[in-house]
């Protein structure tokens, strides 16, 4: 029972940085699309971008995409699933002769 939950507590901590990378991923979508649009609306005298809407989507989208990243990068590196250049400097440097 323990590892079940240890392993649901596990997706719930991969799922919540990957939601927050599709919501930032739809708002920069939302803000470009509503720019791109009013743009064809005739009755708009002065189209704007939505600085503020852009900037939020893209931080959510870098956190949430650098976490599953970096996640997914050290559970590599302790698999030994990458190459020699991206170990870690302590393994590198005790595997030299």
């Amino acid at each position: 029972m323990k590892l079940m939950i240890s392993r649901f507590i596990a997706v719930i901590i991969l799922v919540i940085p990957g939601i927050a990378a599709m919501t930032g991923f739809l708002k920069m979508k939302d803000a470009l699309f509503i720019y791109m649009s009013d743009h064809g609306d005739d009755t708009l005298s002065a189209v704007t971008f939505d600085w503020l809407n852009f900037t939020v989507g893209l931080l959510l989208f870098a956190v949430g995409i650098g976490f599953l990243g970096g996640w997914i990068f050290f559970r590599d590196r302790k698999r030994n699933y990458v190459g020699p250049r991206k170990k870690a400097r302590k393994q590198a440097a005790e595997t030299r002769p």
